[in-house]
């Protein structure tokens, strides 16, 4: 007895060991092999803040209807600078809550940007060179309850604010039901011969319409649930519904124009929490919002009679051309190409804060692949959509059962269903169809983090150089100065510029007095268009990989000090004596 003690004495020291060195915990460097629910993102964003104090901020944006909180990690080497005073690059993800992949590529652009500063040039230099703003999950309830409850892969989407989809005086109260208790909310069938359905011939999963004057087998009565409010149909107010990228106030537009866009703009309470984090930082210069399907990265705008200046396209195209090569299969292209939004994300980030925007939807279906290579599919006279449909199904099935090890997808199994009695449930399930299996998730994950490395180091640098002081006669000197943006993006978008929405970078002389300024069209023939008032400071913003020349007229001596002043741009001085 005694010695059967002392055995599990020693066998519960080597559990408690195992679980003190940190065993089952989250731990730096952050793992990318699977998903983190809500709270593991809260954790993992503290276990990196704690890893690199001197590096990071945690910050708590806001709470959302819940009371979940949101939070930000801000990256920047205070030993280089201010983050406010260097170009901002902000990251988000997961607005719709089932989009959860895009929280992961937050995360690993933070894991990526602490754990290789010191090690990596490149990571080094963007650490040191910018301010970075990472928000991994905007919808923190619609994550939490995606991971919490059972869903299919595209429910939980909404933000939590409770609608009357059916207009019957109550909200939310008839949700599709988990039945069989797995976890997931798949498909209902019920066996039928005059339904609109039959069994595929090469796989029985699959359901197949029937011909015309053909035989039915099955008629598919939706997603599991049942009739919750006694009105005779099912499933038909589920929970919200709020679109979260469809709540800015940037060309909103009312729900009977835009589905999902709320009774106003901002009405989700995280919402107006991040709005206001960002008016916080005004010199964030490049945004993304990673959202969860389609492969594409999408700019502004979001509909086709919107126009922005060409300056700001070619900007995008710095980033947007580079940025399809590093995601092979994806496409770039402007928003409204795929379908016009109001109140999105894009667009309140792009017009209203002056920040060039992309969209990034992550996972595309058609790299759940299972064949030797790329086929033409042979026309047939049962070639067509439905014919390809059967076929990609056919071969995602094949994906599931042989490479993701038949976790993607639930067997049709029978079920007594209190109203429709014998059926069956299956279909794809809750981590499927929307997102990528979990062993392909490091690959998408450091794919798009690197396209937003890509646009940090494309952000705006401003080198300033005197290149001429000269005498001239009655005691006045002229001073000529060139600065360049050797970088892709400008340091204002065009568009604000154009838009006033707020003050225009500048170039202003102090410490003497400026008799005539203005801007070098030649320098070599002495070309210059003068400022006609206030010729010390001349008003501009420097488009991507450019030069820009002034000339200053300034009377007197003494020192004289040359400064560059940007919003969005690292602030650049000098000063010479005259």
């Amino acid at each position: 007895m005694i010695r059967n003690i002392f055995l599990f004495l020693i066998l519960f020291s080597i559990s408690l060991a195992g679980k003190a060195s940190g065993e089952g915990k989250i731990e730096v460097p952050l793992r990318f092999d699977r998903y983190y629910d809500y709270d593991d993102v809260v954790t993992a964003l503290e276990v990196l803040h704690a890893a690199y104090p001197e590096l990071t901020k945690l910050d708590v944006v806001g709470e959302s209807e819940e009371g979940r909180k949101i939070y930000a990690l801000t990256i920047n080497n205070a030993k280089t600078g201010e983050e406010l005073s260097k170009p901002g690059v902000y990251v988000d993800g997961n607005i719709h809550g089932n989009e959860i992949q895009a929280g992961e590529v937050c995360l690993y652009y933070a894991n990526m940007l602490l754990t290789k500063y010191g090690k990596n040039d490149k990571i080094t230099k963007a650490v040191d060179r910018n301010a970075h703003y990472i928000l991994p999950v905007v919808n923190v309830d619609g994550r939490y309850h995606f991971f919490a409850d059972a869903h299919t892969p595209s429910s939980s989407r909404s933000i939590r604010v409770a609608k009357d989809d059916d207009r019957d005086g109550l909200f939310d109260e008839d949700a599709p039901d988990d039945l069989d208790g797995d976890g997931s909310i798949c498909q209902m069938r019920i066996k039928d011969p005059n339904g609109n359905y039959k069994a595929d011939p090469e796989d029985p999963r699959i359901m197949v319409r029937v011909k015309p004057n053909e035989k039915g087998e099955y008629t598919i009565l939706g997603s599991e649930g049942i009739d919750n409010d006694g009105d005779g149909r099912f499933n038909e107010d589920a929970e919200g519904y709020l679109d979260p990228n469809r709540n800015w106030p940037y060309n909103w537009m009312p729900p009977y124009v835009q589905q999902g866009a709320g009774n106003f703009p901002l009405s989700g309470v995280g919402l107006k929490a991040i709005n206001d984090y960002f008016a916080e930082r005004p010199n964030i210069i490049m945004n993304f919002a990673f959202h969860n399907s389609g492969g594409m990265w999408l700019r502004v705008p979001a509909e086709k009679s919107t126009k922005i200046p060409k300056s700001d396209v070619d900007a995008y195209d710095v980033i947007g051309k580079e940025a399809i090569k590093i995601t092979p299969g994806y496409v770039y292209m402007p928003s409204y190409d795929l379908y016009p939004t109001y109140g999105d994300t894009d667009g309140q980030m792009y017009f209203v804060f002056g920040s060039y925007s992309l969209v990034g939807e992550l996972f595309m279906r058609s790299q759940e692949t299972y064949k030797v290579k790329e086929a033409t599919t042979p026309k047939t006279e049962e070639s067509g959509n439905d014919r390809n449909n059967v076929e990609r199904d056919r071969e995602q099935l094949k994906f599931n059962d042989n490479v993701a090890l038949g976790e993607l997808y639930k067997e049709w199994k029978p079920f007594n269903h209190p109203v429709y009695g014998e059926i069956e449930i299956g279909g794809w399930v809750k981590m499927s169809s929307r997102l990528p299996h979990p062993f392909m998730l490091p690959e998408l994950v450091h794919r798009n983090a690197s396209v937003v490395l890509l646009a940090a180091e494309n952000t705006p640098e401003i080198k300033m150089e005197v290149f001429e002081v000269k005498n001239l006669d009655n005691n006045l000197r002229r001073v000529r100065v060139r600065l360049e943006n050797k970088n892709g993006l400008s340091s204002m978008t065009a568009q604000a510029v154009k838009d006033k929405i707020y003050e225009i970078d500048h170039l202003k002389v102090s410490g003497a007095k400026v008799v005539a300024g203005g801007k070098i069209n030649n320098y070599r023939l002495n070309q210059v268009t003068y400022k006609e008032n206030k010729p010390e400071i001349q008003f501009f913003a420097l488009p991507g990989h450019s030069t820009a020349e002034y000339e200053f007229i300034i009377e007197g001596k003494g020192t004289v000090t040359l400064e560059y002043i940007s919003r969005k741009a690292k602030n650049v001085k000098t000063s010479l004596k005259l």
